[in-house]
């Protein structure tokens, strides 16, 4: 009896040190390939978990666990990007398979919007959350941005079986085509259905098929050339809109059988939300290629948006019992939100001015001339008119009440949001994408004056004046507004009591 007790007590500790994908090599479906930039997924693991990108030099360096299993070490990040701009260049593979995550290429669908037709890399500050009281941070995916590996080892390939999890935001999402993580073509082409298996988190792609009960957001399948929510990919409604702040998706797959399973990571455990009969026309059976995805369709349809935590893939059809183990260490990582926000504090209802501080130019201030966001010179003397126009009431987030919005002190109820990258001065539509493309996270000044003021929706883009247009901008990207020169200075500001 004794003997037994400490067995029982032995393989319960053993359970509580495990990481998930201890778990599921455990359950004798080992992973092949695990990403997170939050914490190590094996309790033995010490090795990289992400590559961060400098705007100012472009060095990178690599971030680790604070210890074997740990939680991403945060400060590494902070101090090595502390006065730059920072990017997440590699997602690192824990699994020893080397399928790490990189800049997806461009693909069938889209070219990405750089230059060579690679798609964004996503900003490095622009998911920051809690495990268990240490602060680590996630992949905020805007659209445009995608990671991905076209050269996989040991993935499910034809009709392989396998299993996928992510731990997403459940409140990060849009109508785009694709927010993916999970199996798909090694071409970066759309070459048939049933040629992918990832987990999709979203309202759909537009096409009318793939839903779920209610509104949306839903968990789905993409399996190419549809979104699947069950055998008939128009509408499960057992499938529910689920949309709690951290999101643990699953989807898995074996000949003739898949299911999608979810729930939320911090409390509760998962649901079944489908497991059945594969669909017919091409998806029974499947023709996995292998490949690694993450924020984006397997031909690199790359309009959605998200954000990711952590993610694997497994070798074999997970049973629902070892998925379960993997949700109860999820929910003991304790993920929670943290601020969005620092450097100097903006108080709701208060109005100010924006003032460049980039030399020789520290005489003018953010201001509108109609629609469009501008700097111009004012002062005390300036005329009412132009006081007015450079002046702004700082309101809650629309999208989000821990950052911004500002207000037009001139014109009440148009706020500044950014199209086509450009800020301009629009009349509150109450949509969603006004509400992200209006909401602002502040932190402290990149060359150590005032504020940087960072978008919500394109964390990776920050105000800048550029021959006096405002813009949102990223070091060295794209456009003739990203040029890397004085680019700190440029989008760092001082916020002053309002002229008017």
């Amino acid at each position: 009896m004794v003997y037994k007790t400490v067995l029982a007590l032995t393989a319960t500790a053993s359970l509580a040190a495990a990481g998930p994908c201890d778990i599921y090599a455990s359950g004798g479906t080992p992973c092949v390939a695990a990403h997170s930039t939050t914490r190590a997924l094996y309790n033995g693991y010490s090795g990289s978990l992400y590559q961060v990108l400098r705007g100012s030099d472009n060095a990178t360096t690599d971030i680790r666990p604070l210890s074997a299993g740990g939680v991403a070490n945060a400060a590494t990040q902070d101090n090595f990007c502390a006065g730059s701009t920072c990017l997440i260049s590699i997602i690192y593979d824990q699994s020893g398979r080397n399928n790490h995550l990189t800049q997806a290429p461009p693909g069938g669908a889209a070219r990405g919007p750089n230059s060579n037709g690679f798609d964004y890399l996503a900003g490095a500050f622009g998911a920051p959350v809690t495990l268990n009281g240490q602060k680590a941070y996630g992949v905020f995916s805007s659209p445009f941005t995608g990671y991905r590996n076209n050269n996989p080892s040991g993935t499910a390939k034809g009709d392989g079986a396998e299993g996928l999890y992510a731990v997403f935001d459940g409140t990060h999402y849009n109508t785009g085509c694709c927010f993916d993580y999970g199996n798909a073509e090694t071409s970066s082409l759309d070459t048939g259905n049933g040629h992918m298996e990832a987990i999709y988190f979203g309202t759909g792609d537009g096409s009318g098929r793939g839903t779920g009960s209610g509104s949306g957001p839903w968990i789905m399948a993409d399996l190419e050339n549809g979104l699947f929510t069950g055998f008939d990919p128009i509408n499960n409604p057992a499938n529910p809109t689920i949309s709690p702040r951290f999101l643990t998706a699953i989807v898995k797959g074996q000949p003739g059988n898949w299911a999608i399973r979810g729930g939320d990571s911090t409390s509760g455990s998962l649901s079944t939300f489908y497991n059945g009969a594969r669909p017919n026309n091409g998806y029974n059976p499947m023709s996995k290629e292998g490949a690694i995805i993450l924020g984006i369709g397997g031909d690199n349809s790359d309009s959605a948006q998200g954000t990711f935590y952590e993610g694997v893939m497994t070798s074999g059809f997970p049973s629902d019992a070892t998925e379960n183990a993997v949700q109860q260490n999820i929910k003991a990582a304790g993920y929670a939100t943290t601020s969005l926000t620092s450097g100097p504090a903006l108080n709701v209802g208060s109005r100010v001015s924006f003032r460049v501080t980039t030399p020789n130019f520290t005489n003018r201030y953010i201001a509108h001339t109609g629609a469009q966001v501008n700097t111009q010179v004012v002062s005390s003397s300036s005329a009412a008119a132009l006081k007015q126009q450079s002046s702004w009431t700082v309101r809650a987030g629309l999208a989000l009440s821990s950052c911004f919005s500002f207000e037009s002190v001139d014109s009440p109820g148009q706020f500044i949001r950014h199209a086509n990258y450009q800020l301009m001065v629009n009349t509150n539509d109450n949509s969603k994408i006004f509400h992200e493309d209006a909401t602002f996270c502040p932190q402290t000044g990149v060359n150590g004056q005032g504020n940087t003021i960072r978008s919500w929706s394109y964390p990776a883009r920050y105000w800048r004046h550029y021959n006096s247009i405002v813009y949102i901008a990223g070091n060295s990207g794209p456009h003739e507004f990203d040029n890397p020169a004085v680019f700190n200075d440029d989008i760092s500001f001082v916020v002053s009591p309002s002229f008017a």
